[in-house]
């Protein structure tokens, strides 16, 4: 069995303005590190579109009109202060979505044990009738509710350990317990959303950090908040919302982590979906904007995955 690398070469197209965080760049630095050696055994496939069903199933048809009337012929378009279209950034939003949802195709078919995509724009910020924070459709929620539909999948967890809170994803599923997303975040910062006090109907559980959190404290945290929340839910697919911008390096937020707690955070989500998900991971790759910080965050993710 192996770890599948889904990628297109359209997230490149997805243009930003000059000195925009979420640049083409962040791709580079993936595809570079990826290229080694330790990585040879790594499936790689192109991302396909995701079909009007799946993007409909989290965002409502006039959401997805909007943001398709926003896409200029030529040159930017601006959705709000730091999200911005380009020509291409429709068909790379929905092969992001599409990229989540092959992955778990496979995954789900048993073709591989787990997946990585590497795809932008990001999603977690996407609600479902808003674009924003540098996303425009929420893939991960997107390959949730494909697996749900398309495979029967009862219970799947979200875990989401980018640094900013996923206000979108928590959106998409506030009301419905057949979905359990649970965040790691610094607090407060953008979108000043993720409080603990927000649980949806339960099914929701955010672990609010300090700036300056070390790799120590997050490592304890994360085992005496999100693993028992896992243990409890039983879930029967996990989705990973893999931002990376929580590295000490990155110049968005405050906490210090490194790539050794990725990989960590990585295993032990390995050894929860093999208790209880039958190994089946799909990791999809959100924010993250150190160059160095993220290459080393996803090659420590990556060979977890493959270990």
């Amino acid at each position: 069995m192996a770890t599948l690398l889904v990628e297109h070469p359209v997230f490149l197209e997805h243009l930003v303005p000059p000195g925009h965080p979420e640049r083409p760049a962040r791709l580079d630095a993936i595809r570079d590190r990826l290229a080694g050696p330790a990585f040879a055994r790594l499936v790689r496939t192109l991302a396909p579109e995701a079909t009007e069903a799946d993007v409909l199933s989290v965002h409502p048809a006039t959401e997805v009109a909007a943001i398709r009337d926003t896409i200029p012929a030529e040159g930017l378009a601006r959705i709000d202060s730091d999200t911005f279209v380009s020509p291409k950034s429709l068909e790379a939003a929905l092969r992001g979505a599409g990229a989540a949802c092959l992955a778990a195709d496979e995954v789900l078919s048993g073709a591989v044990d787990n997946a990585f995509c590497a795809v932008r724009p990001p999603g977690h910020h996407a609600e479902p009738g808003r674009a924003m924070g540098f996303c425009l459709f929420n893939s991960v929620a997107i390959a949730a509710r494909h697996a749900q539909r398309t495979h029967g999948v009862g219970r799947v967890a979200i875990v989401d350990w980018d640094v900013h809170h996923g206000n979108g994803t928590q959106a998409a599923f506030w009301s419905d317990p057949s979905v359990l997303y649970a965040s790691t975040h610094q607090a407060p910062l953008y979108p000043m959303t993720g409080a603990e006090s927000e649980t949806g109907v339960g099914n929701i559980v955010n672990v609010p950090l300090k700036a300056g959190t070390k790799g120590d404290v997050y490592r304890a945290t994360f085992d005496a908040r999100i693993v028992p929340a896992i243990e409890r839910f039983q879930p029967e697919l996990i989705l990973i919302s893999a931002g990376f911008d929580a590295h000490w390096r990155d110049p968005l937020a405050g906490l210090a982590l490194t790539a050794e707690d990725f990989g960590w955070a990585t295993t032990r989500l390995r050894e929860l979906a093999d208790r209880f998900a039958g190994g089946r991971i799909v990791s999809v790759l959100e924010g993250g904007y150190d160059l160095e910080g993220l290459s080393e965050s996803v090659g420590a993710h990556v060979a977890a995955l493959m270990a």
